[in-house]
Protein backbone atom coordinates (compact mmCIF):
# COMPACT_ATOMS: atom_id res chain seq x y z
CA UNK A 1 0.00 0.00 0.00
CA UNK A 2 1.33 3.62 -0.99
CA UNK A 3 0.62 5.03 2.29
CA UNK A 4 2.63 2.60 4.46
CA UNK A 5 5.45 2.72 1.92
CA UNK A 6 5.02 6.74 2.53
CA UNK A 7 5.33 6.09 5.98
CA UNK A 8 8.47 3.97 6.37
CA UNK A 9 10.25 6.32 3.76
CA UNK A 10 9.47 9.29 5.96
CA UNK A 11 10.16 7.28 9.57
CA UNK A 12 13.76 5.84 8.09
CA UNK A 13 14.56 8.87 6.67
CA UNK A 14 13.70 11.16 9.14
CA UNK A 15 11.84 13.54 6.60
CA UNK A 16 8.73 15.42 7.71
CA UNK A 17 5.44 13.70 7.02
CA UNK A 18 2.21 15.60 6.62
CA UNK A 19 -1.09 14.15 6.21
CA UNK A 20 -3.87 16.35 4.10
CA UNK A 21 -7.72 15.30 3.02
CA UNK A 22 -9.96 18.59 2.03
CA UNK A 23 -7.76 21.31 3.59
CA UNK A 24 -10.56 22.62 6.05
CA UNK A 25 -7.77 23.34 8.75
CA UNK A 26 -7.49 26.74 11.11
CA UNK A 27 -4.33 25.25 11.99
CA UNK A 28 -2.14 24.51 9.28
CA UNK A 29 -2.26 20.77 10.21
CA UNK A 30 -2.13 20.09 6.81
CA UNK A 31 0.87 21.99 5.17
CA UNK A 32 4.50 21.79 5.71
CA UNK A 33 7.52 23.06 3.52
CA UNK A 34 9.73 20.78 2.25
CA UNK A 35 8.00 17.57 3.97
CA UNK A 36 6.30 14.01 1.87
CA UNK A 37 2.80 15.00 1.83
CA UNK A 38 0.30 12.09 2.34
CA UNK A 39 -3.45 13.19 0.09
CA UNK A 40 -6.41 10.47 1.22
CA UNK A 41 -8.64 13.33 -0.64
CA UNK A 42 -9.46 10.60 -3.06
CA UNK A 43 -10.19 7.64 -0.97
CA UNK A 44 -14.23 8.19 -1.77
CA UNK A 45 -15.53 4.39 -1.41
CA UNK A 46 -18.92 4.08 0.23
CA UNK A 47 -20.62 0.87 1.18
CA UNK A 48 -24.07 0.96 3.16
CA UNK A 49 -25.10 -1.98 5.48
CA UNK A 50 -28.45 -2.88 6.52
CA UNK A 51 -27.06 -4.70 9.16
CA UNK A 52 -24.22 -3.99 10.77
CA UNK A 53 -22.51 -5.96 14.19
CA UNK A 54 -19.89 -4.86 16.09
CA UNK A 55 -19.69 -4.90 19.49
CA UNK A 56 -22.74 -3.97 21.19
CA UNK A 57 -23.85 -2.54 18.16
CA UNK A 58 -26.09 -4.24 15.69
CA UNK A 59 -27.76 -1.89 13.21
CA UNK A 60 -27.11 0.18 9.37
CA UNK A 61 -23.97 1.26 8.69
CA UNK A 62 -21.74 2.78 6.25
CA UNK A 63 -17.98 2.02 5.45
CA UNK A 64 -16.39 5.31 3.74
CA UNK A 65 -12.88 6.26 2.55
CA UNK A 66 -11.37 8.68 4.59
CA UNK A 67 -11.45 11.04 1.34
CA UNK A 68 -15.53 11.01 1.78
CA UNK A 69 -16.71 14.77 2.21
CA UNK A 70 -20.02 15.26 3.61
CA UNK A 71 -22.19 16.25 1.23
CA UNK A 72 -21.20 13.14 -0.36
CA UNK A 73 -22.20 10.97 2.90
CA UNK A 74 -25.33 12.94 3.12
CA UNK A 75 -26.76 11.81 -0.48
CA UNK A 76 -25.35 8.53 0.17
CA UNK A 77 -27.54 8.67 3.50
CA UNK A 78 -30.44 9.88 2.05
CA UNK A 79 -30.41 7.42 -1.07
CA UNK A 80 -30.47 4.57 1.66
CA UNK A 81 -32.95 5.90 3.32
CA UNK A 82 -31.21 6.75 6.62
CA UNK A 83 -29.25 9.51 8.73
CA UNK A 84 -26.32 10.07 9.42
CA UNK A 85 -23.79 12.56 12.25
CA UNK A 86 -21.64 14.66 10.11
CA UNK A 87 -20.84 18.37 9.83
CA UNK A 88 -22.69 21.42 8.45
CA UNK A 89 -19.70 22.16 6.55
CA UNK A 90 -20.50 20.74 2.87
CA UNK A 91 -16.78 19.69 1.97
CA UNK A 92 -15.45 18.89 5.14
CA UNK A 93 -13.74 15.33 4.91
CA UNK A 94 -16.24 13.28 7.30
CA UNK A 95 -13.97 10.89 8.25
CA UNK A 96 -11.20 12.43 8.14
CA UNK A 97 -10.11 15.44 10.52
CA UNK A 98 -14.16 15.99 11.02
CA UNK A 99 -14.44 13.03 13.49
CA UNK A 100 -10.81 12.27 14.29
CA UNK A 101 -11.09 15.71 16.31
CA UNK A 102 -14.21 14.97 17.59
CA UNK A 103 -16.82 16.40 15.37
CA UNK A 104 -19.89 18.86 15.99
CA UNK A 105 -23.30 18.18 14.41
CA UNK A 106 -26.87 19.63 13.80
CA UNK A 107 -27.46 16.11 15.07
CA UNK A 108 -25.03 16.71 18.38
CA UNK A 109 -27.57 17.49 20.50
CA UNK A 110 -29.35 14.73 19.88
CA UNK A 111 -26.76 11.43 18.81
CA UNK A 112 -23.30 13.58 20.54
CA UNK A 113 -20.35 13.95 18.44
CA UNK A 114 -19.22 12.51 15.02
CA UNK A 115 -16.55 10.01 16.68
CA UNK A 116 -19.25 9.06 19.58
CA UNK A 117 -20.73 7.41 16.11
CA UNK A 118 -17.63 5.61 15.09
CA UNK A 119 -17.52 1.37 14.98
CA UNK A 120 -14.22 1.16 13.50
CA UNK A 121 -11.38 2.54 11.71
CA UNK A 122 -8.61 1.39 9.46
CA UNK A 123 -5.54 2.71 10.22
CA UNK A 124 -1.88 2.75 9.27
CA UNK A 125 0.47 3.37 12.30
CA UNK A 126 4.55 4.47 12.39
CA UNK A 127 5.82 1.53 12.04
CA UNK A 128 3.68 1.05 8.92
CA UNK A 129 1.46 -1.79 10.29
CA UNK A 130 -2.09 -1.47 8.79
CA UNK A 131 -4.83 -2.41 11.26
CA UNK A 132 -8.44 -2.20 12.38
CA UNK A 133 -9.34 -0.36 15.44
CA UNK A 134 -12.08 -1.37 17.53
CA UNK A 135 -13.62 -1.49 20.79
CA UNK A 136 -12.28 -5.27 20.28
CA UNK A 137 -9.01 -4.40 18.26
CA UNK A 138 -6.37 -2.04 19.63
CA UNK A 139 -8.99 -0.26 21.85
CA UNK A 140 -6.11 2.03 23.33
CA UNK A 141 -5.36 3.00 19.42
CA UNK A 142 -9.51 3.23 18.99
CA UNK A 143 -10.11 5.41 22.13
CA UNK A 144 -7.23 7.97 20.90
CA UNK A 145 -8.47 8.07 17.09
CA UNK A 146 -11.82 9.26 18.50
CA UNK A 147 -11.09 12.74 19.27
CA UNK A 148 -7.29 12.70 19.92
CA UNK A 149 -6.60 14.44 16.35
CA UNK A 150 -5.53 13.89 13.17
CA UNK A 151 -2.13 13.84 11.91
CA UNK A 152 -0.88 12.04 15.57
CA UNK A 153 -1.67 8.54 15.70
CA UNK A 154 -1.43 6.92 12.22
CA UNK A 155 -3.28 7.84 8.99
CA UNK A 156 -6.72 6.62 8.94
CA UNK A 157 -7.89 5.33 5.41
CA UNK A 158 -11.42 4.30 6.44
CA UNK A 159 -14.46 4.39 8.99
CA UNK A 160 -17.15 2.24 9.57
CA UNK A 161 -20.22 4.55 11.26
CA UNK A 162 -23.14 4.45 12.46
CA UNK A 163 -26.61 5.59 10.62
CA UNK A 164 -29.96 6.44 12.04
CA UNK A 165 -34.04 6.12 10.69
CA UNK A 166 -34.71 9.49 8.86
CA UNK A 167 -36.29 12.18 11.14
CA UNK A 168 -38.20 15.16 9.66
CA UNK A 169 -36.50 19.03 10.93
CA UNK A 170 -38.13 22.06 11.43
CA UNK A 171 -36.08 25.07 10.83
CA UNK A 172 -36.03 28.83 11.23
CA UNK A 173 -34.22 31.54 10.10
CA UNK A 174 -34.06 35.49 10.11
CA UNK A 175 -31.55 38.55 10.39
CA UNK A 176 -31.51 41.31 12.91
CA UNK A 177 -29.52 44.51 12.17
CA UNK A 178 -29.50 47.82 13.74
CA UNK A 179 -30.43 51.04 11.70
CA UNK A 180 -33.40 53.16 11.81
CA UNK A 181 -35.79 50.44 13.28
CA UNK A 182 -33.62 49.07 15.83
CA UNK A 183 -31.70 50.78 17.73
CA UNK A 184 -27.84 49.03 19.91
CA UNK A 185 -29.60 48.18 22.62
CA UNK A 186 -32.21 46.87 21.26
CA UNK A 187 -30.22 44.67 19.44
CA UNK A 188 -28.33 43.17 22.64
CA UNK A 189 -31.36 42.92 24.23
CA UNK A 190 -32.69 40.55 21.90
CA UNK A 191 -29.84 38.28 21.52
CA UNK A 192 -29.58 38.00 25.69
CA UNK A 193 -32.97 37.08 25.66
CA UNK A 194 -31.85 34.42 23.26
CA UNK A 195 -29.16 33.59 25.52
CA UNK A 196 -31.70 32.74 28.00
CA UNK A 197 -32.89 29.05 27.39
CA UNK A 198 -29.86 27.70 25.75
CA UNK A 199 -30.09 24.74 27.85
CA UNK A 200 -33.68 24.31 27.18
CA UNK A 201 -33.15 24.43 23.40
CA UNK A 202 -30.64 21.95 23.73
CA UNK A 203 -32.32 19.76 25.85
CA UNK A 204 -35.19 19.70 23.09
CA UNK A 205 -32.38 18.38 20.66
CA UNK A 206 -32.12 21.30 18.89
CA UNK A 207 -29.27 23.56 17.42
CA UNK A 208 -28.38 26.76 16.11
CA UNK A 209 -25.79 28.21 13.98
CA UNK A 210 -25.23 31.85 14.40
CA UNK A 211 -22.78 35.02 13.45
CA UNK A 212 -22.54 38.36 15.13
CA UNK A 213 -20.57 41.33 13.88
CA UNK A 214 -20.40 45.00 13.86
CA UNK A 215 -18.20 44.86 10.82
CA UNK A 216 -20.29 47.70 8.08
CA UNK A 217 -20.78 49.86 10.76
CA UNK A 218 -24.22 48.56 12.13
CA UNK A 219 -24.28 45.22 14.45
CA UNK A 220 -25.84 41.60 12.19
CA UNK A 221 -26.97 38.91 13.95
CA UNK A 222 -27.51 36.47 11.04
CA UNK A 223 -29.27 33.27 12.42
CA UNK A 224 -28.86 30.69 9.61
CA UNK A 225 -30.29 28.52 10.69
CA UNK A 226 -32.05 27.95 13.82
CA UNK A 227 -32.61 23.73 13.25
CA UNK A 228 -35.29 21.87 15.15
CA UNK A 229 -34.73 17.58 14.63
CA UNK A 230 -37.83 15.86 15.30
CA UNK A 231 -39.82 18.55 15.96
CA UNK A 232 -42.85 20.27 13.72
CA UNK A 233 -43.48 23.87 13.41
CA UNK A 234 -46.18 23.79 16.30
CA UNK A 235 -43.57 21.68 18.72
CA UNK A 236 -40.56 24.52 17.48
CA UNK A 237 -42.76 27.50 18.55
CA UNK A 238 -44.01 25.96 21.91
CA UNK A 239 -40.12 25.91 23.14
CA UNK A 240 -39.41 28.93 21.92
CA UNK A 241 -42.41 30.37 22.94
CA UNK A 242 -41.13 32.94 25.93
CA UNK A 243 -38.38 34.24 23.34
CA UNK A 244 -40.69 35.47 21.11
CA UNK A 245 -42.64 36.97 23.84
CA UNK A 246 -39.18 39.28 25.13
CA UNK A 247 -38.95 40.07 21.26
CA UNK A 248 -42.26 41.55 21.33
CA UNK A 249 -41.81 43.09 24.72
CA UNK A 250 -38.22 44.63 23.49
CA UNK A 251 -40.42 46.00 20.56
CA UNK A 252 -38.23 43.93 18.11
CA UNK A 253 -40.01 42.15 15.18
CA UNK A 254 -37.16 39.35 13.33
CA UNK A 255 -39.87 38.34 11.17
CA UNK A 256 -39.00 34.85 11.63
CA UNK A 257 -39.16 31.84 8.62
CA UNK A 258 -39.97 28.48 9.50
CA UNK A 259 -39.46 25.40 7.07
CA UNK A 260 -40.52 22.41 7.99
CA UNK A 261 -38.56 19.07 6.35
CA UNK A 262 -39.94 15.00 5.66
CA UNK A 263 -35.52 14.18 6.38
CA UNK A 264 -32.56 15.85 7.51
CA UNK A 265 -30.67 15.82 4.07
CA UNK A 266 -33.37 18.29 2.55
CA UNK A 267 -33.17 20.95 5.92
CA UNK A 268 -29.43 20.31 5.23
CA UNK A 269 -29.12 21.34 1.80
CA UNK A 270 -31.15 24.23 2.27
CA UNK A 271 -29.92 25.75 5.38
CA UNK A 272 -26.30 25.45 5.10
CA UNK A 273 -24.78 27.26 2.16
CA UNK A 274 -21.29 26.88 0.47
CA UNK A 275 -18.80 28.36 3.05
CA UNK A 276 -16.51 30.11 1.23
CA UNK A 277 -12.43 29.20 2.07
CA UNK A 278 -9.28 31.95 1.84
CA UNK A 279 -11.51 35.00 3.64
CA UNK A 280 -10.00 37.80 5.36
CA UNK A 281 -10.79 36.38 8.64
CA UNK A 282 -7.14 35.91 9.24
CA UNK A 283 -7.36 34.39 12.41
CA UNK A 284 -9.96 32.36 14.56
CA UNK A 285 -9.94 31.28 17.71
CA UNK A 286 -12.77 29.41 20.25
CA UNK A 287 -14.23 28.27 22.72
CA UNK A 288 -16.81 25.86 24.96
CA UNK A 289 -18.85 27.40 26.94
CA UNK A 290 -20.63 25.04 29.98
CA UNK A 291 -23.76 24.55 31.04
CA UNK A 292 -23.27 25.66 34.58
CA UNK A 293 -22.79 29.22 33.25
CA UNK A 294 -26.34 29.05 32.14
CA UNK A 295 -27.61 27.64 35.54
CA UNK A 296 -26.36 30.91 37.10
CA UNK A 297 -27.70 34.63 36.14
CA UNK A 298 -24.79 36.27 37.00
CA UNK A 299 -22.50 34.04 35.06
CA UNK A 300 -24.74 34.12 32.33
CA UNK A 301 -24.70 37.76 31.95
CA UNK A 302 -20.52 37.29 32.55
CA UNK A 303 -20.54 34.96 29.51
CA UNK A 304 -22.97 37.42 27.51
CA UNK A 305 -20.76 40.30 27.79
CA UNK A 306 -17.74 38.13 26.76
CA UNK A 307 -18.85 37.17 23.43
CA UNK A 308 -20.30 41.31 23.22
CA UNK A 309 -17.20 42.57 23.84
CA UNK A 310 -15.79 40.98 20.80
CA UNK A 311 -18.26 41.94 18.51
CA UNK A 312 -17.87 46.04 20.53
CA UNK A 313 -14.21 45.43 19.62
CA UNK A 314 -14.20 44.41 16.22
CA UNK A 315 -14.37 41.05 15.91
CA UNK A 316 -16.22 38.55 14.00
CA UNK A 317 -18.56 35.96 16.21
CA UNK A 318 -19.34 32.63 14.89
CA UNK A 319 -22.08 30.25 17.85
CA UNK A 320 -23.02 27.02 17.94
CA UNK A 321 -25.95 26.23 20.50
CA UNK A 322 -25.30 22.24 20.74
CA UNK A 323 -24.80 20.19 23.65
CA UNK A 324 -23.24 16.66 22.60
CA UNK A 325 -24.49 14.69 25.69
CA UNK A 326 -27.10 12.39 24.41
CA UNK A 327 -29.25 11.38 26.92
CA UNK A 328 -28.57 7.81 25.58
CA UNK A 329 -24.96 8.42 27.04
CA UNK A 330 -21.40 8.42 24.61
CA UNK A 331 -18.66 6.23 24.10
CA UNK A 332 -15.15 6.45 26.21
CA UNK A 333 -12.93 8.35 24.08
CA UNK A 334 -10.41 10.88 23.52
CA UNK A 335 -13.17 13.96 23.31
CA UNK A 336 -12.67 17.17 25.15
CA UNK A 337 -14.80 16.51 28.43
CA UNK A 338 -15.28 19.90 28.07
CA UNK A 339 -17.42 19.00 25.03
CA UNK A 340 -20.01 16.96 27.14
CA UNK A 341 -20.67 20.28 29.41
CA UNK A 342 -21.75 22.80 26.83
CA UNK A 343 -24.12 24.23 25.66
CA UNK A 344 -22.13 27.11 23.68
CA UNK A 345 -19.70 26.60 21.16
CA UNK A 346 -18.29 30.26 20.29
CA UNK A 347 -15.66 31.12 17.60
CA UNK A 348 -14.24 34.47 17.49
CA UNK A 349 -12.16 35.63 14.45
CA UNK A 350 -10.46 39.04 13.59
CA UNK A 351 -10.16 39.94 10.17
CA UNK A 352 -7.04 42.70 10.42
CA UNK A 353 -3.61 41.13 10.40
CA UNK A 354 -2.29 44.22 12.70
CA UNK A 355 -4.81 42.75 15.28
CA UNK A 356 -3.61 39.41 15.21
CA UNK A 357 -2.46 39.25 18.85
CA UNK A 358 -5.66 40.42 20.42
CA UNK A 359 -7.38 38.03 19.51
CA UNK A 360 -4.79 35.39 21.94
CA UNK A 361 -4.41 38.02 24.39
CA UNK A 362 -7.33 40.03 24.71
CA UNK A 363 -10.26 38.28 23.49
CA UNK A 364 -9.63 35.13 24.96
CA UNK A 365 -8.23 35.16 28.16
CA UNK A 366 -11.79 36.69 28.67
CA UNK A 367 -13.40 34.14 27.33
CA UNK A 368 -11.54 31.84 29.51
CA UNK A 369 -12.01 33.77 32.56
CA UNK A 370 -15.71 33.74 32.18
CA UNK A 371 -15.50 29.38 31.87
CA UNK A 372 -12.71 28.47 34.25
CA UNK A 373 -12.34 24.65 33.46
CA UNK A 374 -13.49 24.23 30.37
CA UNK A 375 -11.81 24.39 27.13
CA UNK A 376 -11.50 24.87 23.33
CA UNK A 377 -12.28 23.17 19.62
CA UNK A 378 -9.02 22.01 18.70
CA UNK A 379 -10.62 22.11 14.93
CA UNK A 380 -11.74 25.08 15.03
CA UNK A 381 -9.79 27.29 17.63
CA UNK A 382 -6.66 29.56 17.88
CA UNK A 383 -3.57 29.09 16.20
CA UNK A 384 -1.29 29.06 19.15
CA UNK A 385 -3.89 28.62 21.61
CA UNK A 386 -2.25 28.53 25.29
CA UNK A 387 -1.94 25.31 26.80
CA UNK A 388 -3.90 24.10 24.31
CA UNK A 389 -2.24 20.37 26.09
CA UNK A 390 -5.65 20.72 28.48
CA UNK A 391 -8.05 23.74 26.44
CA UNK A 392 -8.32 20.54 23.75
CA UNK A 393 -8.58 17.31 26.05
CA UNK A 394 -8.26 18.57 29.74
CA UNK A 395 -7.59 15.51 32.09
CA UNK A 396 -7.25 12.79 29.01
CA UNK A 397 -3.96 14.86 27.78
CA UNK A 398 -1.56 12.91 30.03
CA UNK A 399 -3.15 9.48 28.35
CA UNK A 400 -2.83 10.68 25.10
CA UNK A 401 0.63 11.99 25.14
CA UNK A 402 2.05 8.49 26.74
CA UNK A 403 -0.05 6.34 23.91
CA UNK A 404 1.48 8.92 21.42
CA UNK A 405 5.04 7.86 22.61
CA UNK A 406 4.04 4.34 22.49
CA UNK A 407 2.52 3.96 19.49
CA UNK A 408 4.56 6.65 17.67
CA UNK A 409 8.35 6.52 19.55
CA UNK A 410 9.98 7.83 16.02
CA UNK A 411 7.64 11.34 16.31
CA UNK A 412 7.10 10.45 12.64
CA UNK A 413 3.86 12.44 13.01
CA UNK A 414 3.38 16.13 14.01
CA UNK A 415 1.25 18.17 13.58
CA UNK A 416 1.00 22.06 15.00
CA UNK A 417 -1.31 21.90 18.64
CA UNK A 418 -1.07 18.16 17.98
CA UNK A 419 -0.69 15.54 20.64
CA UNK A 420 3.00 15.84 21.52
CA UNK A 421 3.39 18.85 19.14
CA UNK A 422 5.25 20.88 22.05
CA UNK A 423 8.53 18.77 21.83
CA UNK A 424 9.31 20.55 18.58
CA UNK A 425 10.04 24.12 17.42
CA UNK A 426 9.35 25.93 14.07
CA UNK A 427 12.23 27.75 13.59
CA UNK A 428 10.72 31.52 12.25
CA UNK A 429 7.55 33.22 13.19
CA UNK A 430 5.02 35.21 10.80
CA UNK A 431 3.45 37.94 12.43
CA UNK A 432 6.28 37.54 15.34
CA UNK A 433 4.18 35.24 17.29
CA UNK A 434 2.44 32.77 14.86
CA UNK A 435 5.22 29.89 13.85
CA UNK A 436 5.61 29.55 10.21
CA UNK A 437 4.83 26.23 8.51
CA UNK A 438 7.21 27.26 5.74
CA UNK A 439 9.96 27.06 8.12
CA UNK A 440 12.28 24.14 9.43
CA UNK A 441 10.58 21.95 12.06
CA UNK A 442 13.35 21.51 14.98
CA UNK A 443 13.05 18.98 17.32
CA UNK A 444 13.16 20.79 20.89
CA UNK A 445 15.93 19.51 23.73
CA UNK A 446 14.88 16.64 25.27
CA UNK A 447 12.80 16.58 28.86
CA UNK A 448 14.74 14.13 30.69
CA UNK A 449 10.93 14.12 32.40
CA UNK A 450 9.57 13.27 29.39
CA UNK A 451 11.73 11.43 27.42
CA UNK A 452 11.26 8.09 25.81
CA UNK A 453 13.55 5.27 24.09
CA UNK A 454 14.01 5.48 20.27
CA UNK A 455 14.50 2.88 18.17
CA UNK A 456 18.13 2.88 17.04
CA UNK A 457 17.01 2.85 12.97
CA UNK A 458 16.04 6.17 13.31
CA UNK A 459 18.40 8.65 11.65
CA UNK A 460 19.22 11.33 14.23
CA UNK A 461 22.11 13.36 12.11
CA UNK A 462 21.59 15.74 9.94
CA UNK A 463 22.01 15.47 5.79
CA UNK A 464 20.49 16.94 2.68
CA UNK A 465 17.25 14.81 2.39
CA UNK A 466 16.44 15.30 6.38
CA UNK A 467 14.00 18.09 7.14
CA UNK A 468 13.10 17.13 10.36
CA UNK A 469 16.32 19.05 12.60
CA UNK A 470 17.55 18.72 16.16
CA UNK A 471 17.38 22.42 18.24
CA UNK A 472 20.95 22.20 18.31
CA UNK A 473 20.76 22.63 14.88
CA UNK A 474 18.31 24.64 14.39
CA UNK A 475 19.76 27.36 17.02
CA UNK A 476 23.18 27.09 14.84
CA UNK A 477 21.58 28.14 11.65
CA UNK A 478 18.91 30.92 12.89
CA UNK A 479 20.17 31.78 16.10
CA UNK A 480 16.77 32.21 17.69
CA UNK A 481 16.09 31.58 21.54
CA UNK A 482 14.74 27.66 22.15
CA UNK A 483 12.78 29.64 24.94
Amino acid sequence: MSVQLAINLARNLNIRLVIKNTGHDFSAKSTGAGSLSLWTHNLKDIRFYDSYHEGSYKGPAFKMGAGVQVFEAYKAARKNNVTIVGGEGRTVGITGGYILGGGHSPLSSIYGMGSDQVLSMEVVTADGQFLTASETSHPELFWALRGGGGSTFGVVTSMVIKAFPKIPVTTLTFVLSTGRDVLVDQFWQTLRAYFQDFIKYTDAGMYSYFSLNALSGNYVWTMQPWFGPNLTKTQFEEITAPFWIATRIIGVDLKPVYKEYDDFYEAWDESFPLESWGTNLQRPGSRLFPRENWENQTKLSETFEAIRYVVDSGGYVLGFNVAPNPKGGYPDSAVNPAWRKAVLHAVDAVTIQFWSSILTYDWSPLWRYVSPGSGAYLSESDYIEPDFQHSFWGNKYERLYKLKKQLDPWDVFYAQNAVGSEDFQMSENVFGILPSQNSRLCRRKPDPLRSSAVPDFRRTYIDPIVFIWTMTECEKLLQFDDG
